[in-house]
Parts: C-alpha cells; sequence; structure tokens
C-alpha cells in the first residue's frame, strides 16, 4: 500500500495510488503519503500533475473502511489536505481515471482540473449506502462542477454510474480506451507544460482559491453533520455490514 512519485516526462510527475488488494483504497497513512506528495510539488519546478490508480481496475475506491477511520480535528485537516478540499492549489492537475473510481477516489478526483476516463471506469459516492458521511468535499464541490440535480442523484442513491454517464453530466472531460487513458493524459499534461508556468499558476490558483474558501466557509457546518452520522447507531450498522460484505439493516 502506497502513494508513489515519478517523472514520466520532463517536469511532469506522475501520482499512483497503489492498493490494488482494496481497489486503491487509500488507508489513512496512504493519505498521509499524499499530502506529503502535494507539498513537495507545490514548491517543486513541475508544471503539470497527474494522478492514477496503479493496475487495471480501479482508480480509487476512496477510503479504507477497514482501517483507521477516527476524526479528531487533525485528522480532518490532514484528509482535507490529501483530497485539497480546503486549500488552494497552483498545479494543474489531471486525473487518468484507469477503472472504479468511488467515495473517496471521486473527491480526488473533484480536485483535479481535466478527466480522462476510461471506458470500464465507473462512479460514484457509496458512502450513505453505509451510514458514512462524504466529508472529502463531494456536498461542496459537486453541485459546483456538474449542477445541482447530478449531483445529488450520486450524493443520495449511492449509485455507480458508467463512464458515459461520467461524460454526459460533465463529472469527466474524455472517455478513450483503456490503453488510451494514461497517453492522453500525458499528452495533457505536455500542452499545459509548454505555456506560461507564470501564467497557468496564476490561473489555477486564482480558481483553486475561490473553490477553497467556499468550502472552508462550510467546513465547521459540515464536520458537525459528519459527527452527527458518526454518533448514530446507523454509523455502527453501516460500517459492520461493509466490513462483513452484507446489506445493512437500518
Amino acid at each position: 500500500m502506497t502513494v508513489s512519485l515519478s517523472y514520466p516526462r520532463e517536469r511532469i510527475a506522475l501520482i499512483t495510488i497503489d492498493n490494488q488488494a482494496k481497489r486503491n483504497a487509500m488507508s489513512r497513512d496512504m493519505m498521509r503519503e499524499l499530502v506529503a506528495l502535494w507539498d513537495r510539488l507545490e514548491v517543486s519546478d513541475c508544471r503539470a500533475i497527474v494522478v492514477t490508480g496503479a493496475g487495471e481496475q480501479a482508480f480509487c475506491a476512496g477510503a479504507d473502511v477497514s482501517g483507521d477511520l477516527s476524526a479528531s480535528a487533525d485528522m480532518a485537516r490532514m484528509i482535507n489536505r490529501a483530497l485539497l478540499k480546503t486549500s488552494s492549489y497552483a498545479k494543474p492537475i489531471i486525473a487518468a481515471v484507469n477503472g472504479v473510481c468511488a467515495g473517496g477516489g471521486v473527491e480526488l478526483m473533484l480536485a483535479s482540473d481535466i478527466r480522462i476516463s476510461a471506458t470500464h471506469a465507473r462512479y460514484g459516492l457509496p458512502e450513505v449506502k453505509w451510514a458514512i458521511y462524504p466529508f472529502g468535499g463531494a456536498t461542496v464541490k459537486l453541485v459546483q462542477q456538474i449542477g445541482y440535480v447530478h449531483a445529488m442523484r450520486l450524493l443520495l442513491t449511492a449509485e455507480l454510474i458508467p463512464a458515459e454517464e461520467a461524460l454526459r453530466i460533465g463529472l469527466v472531460n474524455e472517455v478513450v480506451a483503456a490503453a488510451d487513458v494514461m497517453p492522453r493524459a500525458l499528452a495533457l499534461a505536455e500542452m499545459i507544460a509548454a505555456n506560461s508556468p507564470v501564467a497557468v499558476q496564476a490561473v489555477k490558483q486564482h480558481v483553486s482559491s475561490c473553490i477553497a474558501q467556499i468550502a472552508q466557509a462550510q467546513e465547521a457546518a459540515e464536520q458537525a453533520s459528519g459527527d452527527r452520522v458518526r454518533a448514530s447507531a446507523d454509523f455502527s450498522e453501516g460500517v459492520a455490514a461493509f466490513r462483513e460484505k452484507r446489506a445493512p439493516n437500518y
């Protein structure tokens, strides 16, 4: 289980989430690794960042629910940084979605600027099925990015939608064959890297600052909502059902 960094092209960074046994779900330690990479790349000379999942089955299935689910203030700040929920970020990010993208995986993708999807990828926010509050940014960013009705369908139904539907509602930019996902993402990264880094990063910084300000303004209320869900009997039942691979009984 790791989050690795490589440089497939000059001044283009590639972050790979690798926990293939669990569809690249991220443990808290993996999120800390991701925070360290964001911080490192933010002050580096890289001009574009591509994020993907290891293997051919998943981009990221979200948080590893089998592990630590604590939600202290420090933990919330760490997760927020890992998912770039409440902080601005100047470097352009391209998501190369090579498979299942769910829960926190969607919230990580929402921090990206351009999204290339494999035809077999599926997208969804299954948290409410398991009585978990999606506090990684989906309740704020999704409405902004794809509109109210599309956002609420994903947030409330917990269904997974196919790549073509994600394209139709504006959740991703392009849908291509699986073998073409990374080449297309890198080609876009090279196009960005050829432009003025000062101008590109000024644009990205401003746009992400505006989004972060909205998330920051809602943070206290959102954490309170999450705490209310976590304190409920539904939460205990939902997490138990997930871990026992059975349907929850609410």
